[in-house]
């Protein structure tokens, strides 16, 4: 089939492309996918797009359907106004996680563009969602798109009843708690987003049944009298602590209605399905990348991408993963494409070629002869910081030059990892670290509600290496997060290893939501 095809069809640096063209395109990539990859992919629909179309797309970040709040026109300006001007470009594509795989490509792409980006997106990306564990754990591919439906509609229908005034400040107060309304740790119910519309009624009839019996016995002032004198008690009750600030609120918020509930709940649900490509953006652009090099050097081997076309593909690869030197301006830290693509590049050639000191640092994968299945089994196992701790090597660290400065923010920098054994270890183990999203995010926890009091919310941030949250943004955040409580809120920061209280912040009592 290829040689049929290749014999009636040229891929050329040209812009001049018809549907038909994507299409033969689409089919010769898939065959060498399939065939030569071993790429298990959802079915792809390609979407020819504007670049204003493009730019929409990015401020309702990447998600079809989204509903409306005046952060993604505020974001659209924004990215409009820097690209009209020259400051910045857009993305050949934005591919969704979802099945089937929707992939959006510029219509001002060249055929050879064109190619790049679906072998890079239709094929790279679309196998990492569909196969890395932490998508499978945490997505629902199948149903993301029903739910962005049904969350548009809802929230149309609510912004109708309630007014868009009152809907925008639901909204806000969600979005400002947005990368705190995720958990890390599964719950018992696996995560489907496929029946989410159809149980919301059933979920808020049940809702204003039960959720304010916990509140019906509490005292509106303070009393004397000590309801649950224990916090071990309180916890259990509660259920706390609780990490997912969203998910308590939805639950347990004493003065929100329904639909406000329904609104956090959409706004966790978004959040949770972006919680996996934040902890592998390394690894999937690496896959994507290593993909699609692999599938466009074929094509021109095969004479179906011709060498203007093939140059063109290179100065666009070449750009992507270029890492600029420490001392460029151009450097913002390590670039993930150049990163993720040099260790599968290494993989690859530890699996083929591999050397001495390979072999003792990689005995289990070492010289054995199938890189693309030893690629597809890493692509399934590994999220980025477990993916550098397994597979760094020491030749690649040689070969981009990488060692560890220790900076303790009060003396000189000093080199404590050169390239040596220990070093080797040394540098792999804090460039994984740098990588953990979990280490550099807040470690913020609700842990006590005063049941017996004015029902004030409490919340612990545990500080690592003394870095402390920013205070005028915290108290902007808290302002929010009182809102939707409906009553005082504090946040009280510790030292992560002494328990020592740092600094502690109040908001509220807020109007009521």
């Amino acid at each position: 089939m290829t040689h049929q095809l290749a014999d009636r069809f040229r891929i050329s640096s040209g812009s001049d492309w018809n549907f038909s063209d994507l299409r033969r395109t689409h089919d010769l990539i898939a065959e060498i996918a399939r065939r030569e990859l071993g790429l298990d992919i959802y079915p792809s629909q390609i979407e020819v797009i504007t670049s204003e179309q493009m730019l929409d797309a990015y401020s309702s970040i990447g998600l079809p359907l989204m509903y409306r709040h005046w952060s993604f026109g505020k974001r659209f300006a924004r990215d409009e106004a820097l690209y009209r001007h020259g400051y910045s470009s857009l993305a050949y594509e934005i591919v969704i996680n979802s099945n089937p795989c929707i992939v959006y490509v510029m219509e001002e792409n060249s055929m050879a563009m064109q190619a790049l980006v679906m072998a890079h997106a239709a094929f790279g990306h679309n196998h990492f969602f569909k196969n890395n564990s932490l998508f499978r754990q945490w997505t629902d591919a199948g149903g993301i798109l029903d739910y962005m439906e049904f969350a548009k509609s809802y929230i149309a229908r609510c912004e109708e009843k309630y007014g868009e005034v009152a809907v925008e400040r639901v909204l806000d107060a969600a979005h400002a708690l947005m990368m705190q309304g995720v958990s890390r740790y599964p719950r018992r119910r696996g995560f489907d987003l496929a029946d989410e519309a159809r149980r919301e009624a059933e979920r808020r009839e049940e809702e204003e049944r039960t959720f304010n019996d916990l509140w019906r016995t509490l005292p509106e002032g303070r009393s004397p009298r000590i309801l649950h004198p224990e916090l071990a008690e309180r916890q259990r009750l509660l259920g706390l602590p609780e990490e997912n600030i969203l998910y308590f609120l939805e639950k347990k918020a004493p003065r929100l209605k329904p639909w406000q509930r329904e609104i956090l709940r959409i706004v966790r649900q978004i959040a949770q399905y972006f919680y996996p490509q934040k902890q592998t953006k390394m690894m999937n652009e690496g896959c994507a990348t290593f993909v699609h090099y692999h599938i466009m050097n074929r094509l021109h081997e095969q004479g179906v991408l011709d060498d203007g076309g093939m140059l063109e593909f290179l100065y666009s690869h070449t750009s992507v993963v270029f890492q600029p030197d420490f001392d460029d301006p151009r450097f913002s830290g390590l670039n993930p494409y150049a990163l993720g693509f040099a260790m599968m590049q290494d993989i690859a050639r530890i699996t083929t070629a591999p050397t001495e000191e390979d072999r003792v640092w990689f005995p289990d994968i070492a010289g054995n002869g199938d890189p693309y299945a030893t690629l597809r089994e890493a692509w399934v196992a590994y999220r980025d910081e477990s993916f550098i701790r397994q597979f760094l090597s020491p030749a690649l660290i040689r070969k981009m030059k990488l060692f560890s400065v220790h900076d303790d923010g009060r003396s000189d920098l000093v080199v404590d990892a050169i390239h040596d054994e220990r070093g080797y270890r040394a540098v792999r183990a804090a460039l994984a670290d740098s990588f953990d999203v979990i280490k550099h995010e807040p470690e913020i926890e609700i842990v006590d509600v005063d049941l017996d009091g004015d029902r004030r919310l409490l919340l612990q941030n545990r500080v690592h290496h003394g870095v402390m949250l920013e205070g005028e943004d915290t108290e902007r955040v808290l302002d929010h997060l009182a809102f939707l409580w409906g009553y005082e809120v504090s946040l009280v920061e510790i030292d992560a290893v002494s328990g020592k209280v740092l600094r502690s912040f109040d908001a509220g009592p807020p109007d009521p939501p």
